[in-house]
């Protein structure tokens, strides 16, 4: 696909967006319209998105980070869940659990590190996500220090 078709692609997701009402739907095209057209441009939109009152903004924003994981760049996925990981939406919840759980398959020390400063007090839904494919004996670690809080 030419660059010029995935920026027509690119445009045209956030001239629509407003009509997204569906996880299904960011999910299906956050990685591989939004993500892909970003690989080697500024993300900053990506952070904007973060902070929107739209949950389906919130969660393009985090689901777009697949692109870059897939490429070994962990460094917005992580970033952009700091900013998602007390979000209001469980359906974002599940997002930031997923995706930080996928980054941490490439970087497993910002994963401990993730999961230590924010075990205690995230979402549940969230880790879960986020620990369901680590080792049982690390795992068996962040449970514990979710029920000292």
């Amino acid at each position: 696909m030419s660059e010029e078709q995935k920026k027509a692609l690119f445009d045209l997701y956030f001239s629509r967006h407003d009509r997204l009402n569906n996880w299904d739907f960011v999910d299906k095209a956050a990685r591989s319209i939004i993500g892909e057209y970003l690989m080697d441009k500024p993300r900053d939109i990506l952070y904007q998105l973060a902070y929107s009152d739209s949950p389906w903004e919130r969660r393009t924003a985090i689901v777009s980070t697949h692109a870059f994981i897939r490429k070994n760049d962990v460094e917005d996925t992580f970033a952009i869940a700091e900013i998602l990981v007390y979000d209001p939406n469980e359906l974002v919840n599940k997002a930031v659990g997923s995706w930080i759980r996928e980054a941490g398959k490439k970087d497993k020390k910002k994963l401990n590190d993730f999961l230590s400063a924010h075990v205690k007090t995230m979402p549940a839904v969230t880790f879960s996500y986020a620990t369901e494919k680590l080792d049982p004996e690390l795992k068996l670690h962040y449970k514990a220090l979710r029920k000292t809080k």
